[in-house]
């Protein structure tokens, strides 16, 4: 069920014209009409829902929520008046904190205990504002800045206020108060040079800069298409870069390969797509992606983790890696220079490691837990998320079921808890429900820690009851708004 906020400047300076007599107030509430009877195409948007911020204070910014229906929507979209300051840090602190409201009560973050990108709360958040000054009650900013306090519990836990699977987008309106006698130029919208575009791309998304209601129109399209379930990840090359490959798909020992020089494919900053399930509608998966630190019951919090996971990858050709009945998580990448690269080796069936730093006790890289590999066909790149250390695990119940037929000699043991030792907590679990699902359900005990100690666990538990009352007390709050819109209170 992907949310899709829309976030409206409505400083005073939303009220200036354009050449054709509208205001850009009248101009963003336009556009948001539209975007929905382009989304209203597709038949997977009856499971949207649509949410409304301004630039208002908090908490009357917030004009349609999670309790507010779509009939409550449009109406707080038409009654918007433009009179405030540009506190555009403010307002994207007000949203994020919004959408992230429920994500301690369902778990989806998972905290301390893996990133699984089948949960997820996939958000498009689309600001429409005029990219003016940055005002706020205290004078002119120069440069954009999110509050750093948040009044959500549990905000620490992530270093940045939005999450993996909340990409922003701005609009920023730049249309002409006279009629230009130029021609129209035909093509890509560029990005605007205002102080949301930076703040976008960390998102994993992006700004556009809109000179003419055509390119509005053209940005609304693109922007509808961007509505995908997905989680983004940073990929970064560990390691030399490969021998080239010649035009017979062989390495090429003998031309340079640059191994020194920093080039595009080495660093990525793009979306995994995490599709639904065809008979359930929802996603699924059974691997994590590993936490950049070791699991310690001596912890007494946890580290804050980054929004984007860093995923490191081996340029070093592997084997592909599967056994029958182990299931493995497939993710294809956005299309991006290092999708372009790989595709290019023409390599469809060899692989490279995926890593992520610190997740294991006993190496700093850590251990693989999947591979990035090119489709057959060669048209996608796709990630495979395995069982972590899966060089070591996949040999060994290879042995298991062909050669000791389900009956364990010692020195199998002794190996397999030596496998085990390198294995995050947290894998534990999923690793006990696969090997049930292949025959081998007693492998591993049901005495399963998770790695976490008592008071991490129970300071989670205790936040999702925090954010239950500061719930009770937002609707409180908007109910009074409703009820009393002109009041101080």
């Amino acid at each position: 069920m992907p949310i899709l906020l829309f976030l409206i400047d409505t400083s005073a300076s939303m009220n200036q014209r354009t050449d054709l007599g509208t205001s850009y107030l009248d101009i963003a509430k336009g556009a948001v009409e539209l975007f929905l009877k382009l989304r209203a195409r597709d038949p997977a948007s009856r499971g949207d829902r649509y949410m409304l911020v301004t630039y208002d204070e908090p908490p009357y910014c917030i004009k349609a929520g999670w309790k507010e229906n779509h009939a409550t929507f449009m109406s707080e979209l038409k009654n918007l008046q433009a009179s405030g300051l540009t506190t555009l840090g403010q307002a994207l602190r007000s949203s994020f904190d919004l959408l992230n409201l429920n994500r301690l009560i369902s778990g989806i973050d998972n905290y301390g205990q893996g990133r699984n990108p089948f949960f997820l709360e996939p958000s498009i958040l689309i600001t429409i504002t005029d990219g003016n000054k940055l005002t706020s009650t205290a004078g002119v900013q120069e440069e954009l800045h999110l509050p750093l306090n948040s009044p959500l519990p549990g905000s620490e836990l992530t270093k940045e206020p939005f999450r993996w699977d909340q990409r922003l987008f701005a609009l920023v309106l730049r249309l002409p108060g006279l009629a230009s006698m130029e021609p129209e130029q035909v093509g890509s919208v560029p990005t605007d040079e205002s102080a949301i575009t930076q703040m976008c791309e960390v998102t994993g998304g992006r700004s556009y800069c809109v000179r003419t209601q055509r390119m509005l129109n053209q940005c609304l399209e693109s922007l509808v298409q961007k509505i995908q379930s997905g989680v983004v990840i940073n990929f970064e090359k560990t390691g030399p870069d490969p021998l080239p490959v010649g035009e017979d798909g062989l390495m090429d020992s003998a031309r340079p390969s640059n191994s020194f020089a920093a080039q595009p494919w080495h660093s990525c900053h793009k979306l995994i797509y995490v599709r639904p399930n065809s008979k359930t509608g929802v996603p699924v998966g059974h691997w994590p992606i590993p936490e950049s630190f070791w699991p310690d019951q001596n912890l007494p919090s946890l580290p804050p983790r980054t929004s984007h996971p860093v995923v490191r990858f081996s340029c070093v050709d592997c084997e592909p890696m599967v056994i029958d009945k182990l299931p493995f998580d497939k993710y294809e990448l956005e299309p991006s220079p290092l999708t372009q690269y790989i595709l290019e080796r023409k390599s469809p069936h060899t692989c490279w490691q995926v890593f992520v730093t610190s997740s294991g006790k006993y190496n700093e890289l850590g251990y693989p837990f999947g591979y990035l590999k090119a489709s057959t066909t060669l048209t996608c790149v796709n990630l495979f998320v395995m069982p972590y250390n899966y060089p070591v695990l996949l040999p060994l119940l290879d042995d298991l079921f062909k050669v000791h037929k389900l009956k364990a000699n010692l020195k199998w043991r002794q190996a397999f808890d030596s496998y085990l030792k390198t294995l995050p907590p947290y894998y534990l679990l999923p690793l006990k429900k696969a090997l049930r699902m292949m025959g081998a359900p007693n492998l591993i005990s049901d005495n399963l820690d998770c790695g976490l100690s008592y008071s991490v666990i129970s300071y989670l538990k205790k936040l999702s009851q925090q954010v239950v009352l500061v719930k009770i007390n937002k609707q409180k709050s908007f109910a009074l708004r409703s009820a009393f819109p002109y009041s101080l209170v």
